[in-house]
C-alpha cells in the first residue's frame, strides 16, 4: 500500500484509547508530520485513570495527572489540540455512543488522514492489544466508514453544524499485518521526550530510551532498514 503523499495531507486526527498511546504508537511519525507543517490533533477516549500499576499517584488524582501529562507530551511533538472523551479506563466498548463521539470529532477536525488503533488482536505483540485498544480501533474505523461521511448518520450532529466529512486514509498502529514504515530516526529524541512527559507511566523505567530505540530498530529491520535506523510501522488503508 502506497500512502497518499504528505504534500496532499493538511490535517491529521489521532484517535487513541489512553494518554501515551499516541506517543508509544506514533510519536516519531507525528513529530515528522508537525515538522512538515501538517496540523495534528488528538482525540483521547479515556483519561487513563487505571494507569497506576507503577505509580504512586493517588487514584482520585490519576485522571487529571494523565491529562496534564498528555498535554505536555503533545507539546513535545508540537501538538496542542487535544480532546478527551472522558470515558472510564478499562471499560471502553465500540458502542454507538462512542462512534457518535468520534464522528463529532472527525467532523470537527476534518482530517485527511487518521491514526487509530488496530481492532485486530496482535498475538505477536499482545501488549498492543489491550481490550480498550481493540474497542477504540473498532469504534474509530466504524466512525470513519460509514458514519462520518454519511449525512443521514446522527442527524443531530448535522443539525448542530457538524457537516459530513470523508477521511481519505487510515494509519493503524499495532496491526498484525503492517504494510508501511516511517523512518523516525531523526525525530526519535522528540518521541522519547514525549514519553518522558508521561511521568506517572514511564518514570519507573530506567531503560526507557534504550527500550524504545530497540523497538524502533526491530521495526526498521523488518522493512529492510539497517545501520541503527529506527521506524514506526502501520497498516495503511485507503478510505477514498
Amino acid at each position: 500500500m502506497t500512502p497518499l503523499p504528505d504534500e496532499e495531507i493538511k490535517r491529521i486526527l489521532v484517535v487513541m484509547a489512553h494518554p501515551d498511546d499516541c506517543d508509544f504508537g506514533a510519536g516519531g511519525t507525528i513529530a515528522l508530520w508537525r515538522e512538515k507543517g501538517i496540523e495534528v490533533s488528538y482525540c483521547i477516549i479515556t483519561n487513563g485513570d487505571q494507569g497506576g500499576e507503577f505509580s504512586d499517584v493517588p487514584v482520585e488524582e490519576m485522571a487529571n495527572t494523565r491529562q496534564r501529562e498528555q498535554r505536555a507530551a503533545g507539546a513535545a511533538l508540537g501538538v496542542s489540540e487535544i480532546t478527551f472523551l472522558n470515558q472510564r479506563d478499562g471499560y471502553v466498548q465500540p458502542t454507538i455512543e462512542l462512534r457518535k463521539d468520534i464522528v463529532r470529532e472527525i467532523r470537527r477536525a476534518r482530517p485527511d488522514r487518521m491514526v487509530v488503533q488496530s481492532p485486530e488482536r496482535n498475538w505477536e505483540r499482545i501488549f498492543a492489544s489491550h481490550p480498550d485498544h481493540l474497542a477504540a480501533g473498532e469504534a474509530a474505523v466504524q466512525a470513519v466508514y460509514p458514519d462520518a461521511r454519511n449525512p443521514y448518520a446522527f442527524p443531530d450532529l448535522l443539525a448542530a453544524g457538524f457537516e459530513p466529512w470523508r477521511v481519505r486514509e487510515l494509519w493503524i498502529t499495532g496491526s498484525p499485518t503492517p504494510n508501511h514504515f516511517v523512518d523516525m530516526t531523526d525525530t526519535l529524541p522528540k518521541k522519547i521526550a514525549a514519553l518522558r512527559a508521561h511521568v506517572s507511566q514511564t518514570a519507573h523505567t530506567a531503560e526507557l530510551e534504550s527500550m524504545v530505540r530497540s523497538w524502533g530498530e526491530m521495526s526498521a529491520e523488518r522493512f529492510g532498514l539497517v545501520g541503527g535506523r529506527t521506524a514506526e510501522i502501520f497498516k495503511v488503508v485507503s478510505t477514498d
